[in-house]
């Protein structure tokens, strides 16, 4: 079969495609995001503090930018089918220990070894897009995967909330292991075989250290990597804490903490496609810049809010969700363009490596500025809120300097 028959069948197939990689991205974006929530519980269960709640939620993304790294050295060597179904088959593996864990230690490993095959997961994610995706219908198509985020958010989280009240921290993992156990069979079945990132004759005889050498001194990748390091350390100082500060600062009663990540979430899956369009139509540079300008103000906000009731405190909340979750459509369309087609699957390792290791640094940070009273009221937050708010600032001015070249 010639090159043009093969994007005729790829084409024909590009909706099962994007369903498949929203479903992964699902799962692994409900076992990155549902350790925030669990933070007031977790912190229970395994009697630990902020900056060890803070390693651990850096551990997962510290191990996926190590793995990326090492991806980055193979990973457009191989069929893109053969590649997710390895890296699926050891974020399973690494889920059912989180289930099992019997303490911090244990869990710590596991949310490790998770970390390494689900971060390589979302380079494989978007590598595809950039594969099988025409550029003009690419924001789109990314808008649609990274609404997993909104759908982790309405679904996921609420009902990991909702297993751990009736359970215990172990219930959520125990889920997603049985969720991801079936989709590994559905990709088994159903994602075909992805090879056209190859060059015949060549593929296997790229040189990764010059090719690593090329991206450092090509300007626009360097500026590519700043805007995906800046923009990850703006949101998720703020993340991981924000559960354990409604709770404790907010008086946010437990069994509600799901519901601000429900209406976020809904709120986000409509939006966050709808801004995938407006950067097909209005190019994505200008559209993350109003994103992200517009976003400052509830960044601040969220890690400065007195007691309040319900009825203010869930819109307020899902604003922030719509605008923090709007900045990241079009930032990575913008750096998923950044390089050529052929050295996509490589510099997206290397970006993704970033991000996670962005958010590792970013989560450390925060676990150290931030702390408990005897009585849990969580205290500096709004340090926290100050330097993501420099933070995005900064990401705003770096994306100027990154232009589209595929």
């Amino acid at each position: 079969m010639n090159n043009k028959a093969v994007e005729e069948t790829l084409h024909e197939q590009e909706k099962w495609i994007l369903f498949i990689l929203i479903a992964i991205n699902f799962t692994h974006i409900m076992d990155f995001v549902v350790i925030a929530p669990l933070n007031p519980f977790l912190k229970e269960a395994l009697v630990i503090d902020s900056s060890q709640f803070g390693i651990l939620v850096s551990s997962y993304t510290f191990s996926a930018g190590v793995a990326g790294l090492i991806a980055f050295f193979k990973f457009d060597a191989y069929d893109r089918r053969k590649a997710l179904l390895f890296l699926y088959a050891g974020f399973i593996f690494g889920n059912l220990l989180c289930a099992v864990a019997p303490g911090y230690k244990f869990f710590l490993f596991s949310r490790i070894l998770a970390g390494a095959f689900g971060g390589v997961l979302s380079v494989l994610i978007f590598s595809v897009i950039g594969d099988v995706i025409p550029p003009e219908r690419r924001g789109k198509a990314i808008g649609m995967v990274m609404a997993a985020f909104s759908g982790a958010s309405v679904i996921g989280i609420p009902i990991g909330l909702f297993l751990t009240h009736q359970f215990d921290f172990h219930a959520p993992f125990v889920l997603l292991t049985a969720l991801s156990v079936i989709l590994y069979v559905v990709i088994w079945k159903k994602f075909p075989s992805l090879t056209l990132h190859f060059k015949k004759g060549t593929h296997d005889q790229i040189d990764r250290k010059k090719l690593l050498l090329s991206f450092l001194h090509n300007a626009n990748v360097r500026n590519a990597l700043g805007l995906t390091f800046f923009l990850t350390l703006s949101g998720f100082m703020v993340v991981p804490f924000v559960s354990d500060y409604m709770v404790n600062n907010v008086h946010l009663d437990r069994k509600m903490l799901g519901y601000i990540y429900f209406f976020g979430g809904i709120a986000t899956a409509v939006t966050g496609p709808w801004v995938g369009r407006m950067a097909d139509k209005f190019g994505a540079q200008r559209v993350f810049v109003i994103c992200a300008t517009l976003a400052i103000f509830p960044l601040f906000f969220i890690t400065a809010l007195p007691p309040l009731a319900v009825w203010f405190l869930f819109p307020f909340t899902t604003v922030f969700f719509i605008l923090f979750g709007s900045r990241f459509v079009p930032a990575v369309t913008l750096v998923t363009s950044a390089v050529n087609p052929r050295e996509r699957g490589s510099f997206m390792s290397i970006n993704t490596s970033t991000q996670q290791f962005a958010s590792a640094f970013a989560a450390m940070l925060s676990g150290f500025i931030v702390s408990n009273t005897p009585e849990g009221k969580v205290e500096h937050f709004w340090v926290v809120g100050i330097c993501a708010v420099v933070f995005s600032i900064v990401s705003i001015m770096i994306s100027f300097s990154v232009k589209q070249v595929s």
